[in-house]
């Protein structure tokens, strides 16, 4: 714990100055240049919001928050681990010239994303005046959901990372894990509704993804609290997950650069 904590005060401003870099670069040469970060999720919206509304006469309330709420989540937790699993060979000229604590690559990739997250975050609240969802103090539900969703977001990506130096196929893999997972999560449909009894409870219940998802959903949209006691074990898994991650990569991270 020491060392972690040592290694992030030391290496703070290389994160910093490593994810505003990366946001550069993704509107360097574009013409929208920062729109793309609001019409990004904007336009997804209106797609699954268009598929699912229209094609399958959805009726969930406040729709079109709703869908943005699910694609918010999805992709932090879905980008954050499928990009973990190559950032290591992506980073193989850095990887092999420095030393640089493993995981922060990976905390990297969620500095970025987590700013585009926050963007999202903003347009569900323009979206929620413009549909008249009342606000309530519940919203502040969000700030402990939101945390749980980074402990267990970083606690897989780096078990991801760290078996995705060793094991060449499994961005495959992984790929069809997430699709898996993406449609157990009800990103764009609520699991309980749509998914008959008991199953759909269950679901939400033993998926963390669904958890914060609908956790969030209820905070922000329909002024309820979350399962606190659910949302603390998921938050222990989480930061389970992370410190265990952590010690492995301490460990193994000197062989990475042979391997890549």
């Amino acid at each position: 714990m020491k060392r972690l904590l040592r290694d992030l005060k030391k290496y703070r401003f290389y994160l910093l100055y490593s994810a505003k870099s990366e946001l550069r670069a993704e509107v360097a040469g574009s013409y929208l240049n920062w729109l793309w970060w609001i019409l990004d999720p904007l336009l997804f919206m209106l797609v699954y919001s268009f598929i699912v509304r229209i094609v399958f006469s959805a009726r969930e309330q406040y729709f079109a928050a709703f869908v943005l709420v699910g694609l918010t989540v999805w992709n932090f937790f879905n980008k954050t681990v499928q990009g973990s699993v190559g950032v290591i060979r992506k980073n193989k000229s850095v990887v092999s010239k420095i030393y640089l604590p493993k995981y922060l690559l990976i905390l990297t990739n969620m500095l970025v994303l987590g700013f585009k997250m926050a963007v999202s975050l903003a347009l569900i609240f323009l979206l929620m005046i413009v549909m008249g969802v009342p606000f309530t103090l519940h919203i502040l539900h969000a700030v402990p959901v939101l945390l749980v969703l980074v402990l267990i977001t970083f606690g897989i990506a780096v078990f991801f990372m760290h078996f995705g130096v060793f094991v060449r196929d499994l961005y495959n893999v992984t790929t069809v894990l997430l699709r898996m997972v993406f449609y157990m999560t009800g990103v764009f449909y609520s699991l309980p509704l749509r998914v008959p009894a008991p199953y759909g409870e269950l679901l939400v219940r033993l998926n963390p993804v669904a958890f914060v998802t609908e956790s969030l959903r209820g905070a922000l949209l329909y002024g309820t609290a979350p399962d606190y006691l659910l949302l603390a074990i998921w938050g222990a898994v989480g930061l389970a997950l992370s410190l265990c991650g952590i010690l492995m990569v301490y460990r193994y991270e000197n062989s990475y650069a042979k391997v890549i």
